[in-house]
């Protein structure tokens, strides 16, 4: 029987130092869970890769993501635990088996509850897809979503009754920097309009489309540069090389804009990416899959109230709604150029943006997102306790 007091909470994710997005959305959020205290975190289960991390006193656990036994000898290491409640952070690609399908050998011997957080939701899931999401869907006791518009989707395609889904937005990190044109100063830009992208560079990111409009921009403004930055995907970089960056570099040189466009290739730390971001006049993300459901590098730029320009994939559409951004078409650089120059010719229109994204940015400072985690974990073992009373 559980303890109906037991409030002990772990998260099985990537985890820092893998370089991942959702190894930093979990960092942070556990980091200010932490800080609430009205649940005892029981730490991290670090999902590895083929290689070897130094984790920090965080992680209790670890899974090895392509070893399949290993996801059944986690799950009965965690039934002998005084864990109450498992947060499972899912992507597909982030767990071993086809579609990350060796998940399910962990959840079919898990004993104890677990709330899965998606931070993919297909429109057009393949078979192993749909039945993976499914499953996981019918198992857990909450399923935590970042976006309002993959509900249905949710509802209608992987059968998860409306009930055991909860929206928390994705979080933002709250840190004082200087001024922007301090930064600009600061990393010698002055007296530049800088257009960033930033996060793990690939293919989907279409960051060939924003080459292309910034050397549409550069010749009315010659001041224009865009700032991409990051490095590879470790799953590209490892499968294809440096074949997509080399591509976009030959890009910028066909088109003569080296002037205009800085690639940054590097890791940022969290601080460099709020630096970057407060020293930019417009954030740029010309993704090119309709589909993707939440955006981590988006929601960073929403929560420091930058004008955003973007392609409408699902979670652009949301976050960008009402006045707070523009949309262009996919894989359109004239589309993106021209909205570009509107925000350059508008400085009213580009305070009035500003304003509009702040408001919704301020609910996703991370202190807010967590406190919601907060209220959903003691909700769920609430009930869960009350179960377990009754029984």
């Amino acid at each position: 029987m559980m303890n109906i007091t037991g409030r002990n909470v772990a998260f099985l994710s990537t985890y820092p130092p893998r370089e991942c997005g959702i190894a930093t959305f979990t960092q942070d959020l556990v980091n200010e869970i932490k800080k609430i205290k009205l649940i005892n975190f029981a730490g991290v289960i670090a999902i590895n890769d083929n290689k070897t991390y130094e984790y920090d006193s965080d992680v209790k656990y670890q899974l090895q993501q392509f070893v399949r036994e290993d996801y059944v000898r986690l799950a009965r290491e965690l039934n002998e635990s005084d864990i109450d409640l498992l947060i499972i952070e899912h992507e597909y690609g982030i767990f071993g088996g086809e579609s990350g399908e060796y998940l399910l050998d962990l959840v079919d011997n898990l004993n104890i509850p677990f709330v899965l957080t998606v931070h993919t939701v297909l429109s057009n899931p393949n078979e192993k897809q749909l039945m993976i999401l499914k499953e996981l869907g019918k198992k857990s006791v909450k399923v935590v979503t970042m976006a309002k518009n993959t509900i249905p989707l949710l509802e209608k395609i992987y059968h998860i009754p409306s009930c055991k889904i909860t929206v928390i937005p994705h979080g933002v990190p709250s840190l004082p920097v200087l001024p922007k044109e301090t930064l600009k100063e600061k990393y010698g830009f002055q007296g530049r309009k800088i257009i960033s992208t930033f996060g793990l560079i690939n293919p989907g990111k279409g960051i060939e489309y924003g080459i292309e409009a910034i050397s549409i921009v550069a010749q009315k403004y010659k001041e224009v540069l865009y700032l991409i930055l990051g490095q590879t995907h470790p799953n590209i970089k490892r499968e294809f090389g440096e074949e997509y960056r080399e591509k976009l570099q030959k890009l910028v040189h066909d088109l003569g804009v080296e002037d205009n466009v800085k690639f940054v290739d590097k890791y940022l730390t969290k601080r460099e990416i709020i630096e970057y971001l407060k020293m930019s006049d417009i954030y740029m993300t010309p993704y090119l899959n309709k589909e993707q459901a939440v955006s981590g590098t988006l929601a960073y730029a929403a929560g420091l109230g930058k004008v955003i320009i973007s392609t409408p994939y699902m979670y652009a559409e949301e976050i960008l709604g009402e006045g707070r951004g523009l949309l262009a078409n996919f894989r359109d650089a004239k589309s993106l150029a021209k909205h570009i120059e509107y925000i350059f010719e508008n400085p009213e229109k580009r305070l009035q943006i500003e304003s509009e994204i702040k408001k919704l940015g301020n609910t996703m400072m991370w202190n807010n997102v967590a406190y919601r985690y907060v209220i959903m974990i003691l909700s769920v073992l609430d009930i869960k306790s009350r179960e377990e009373v009754v029984i």
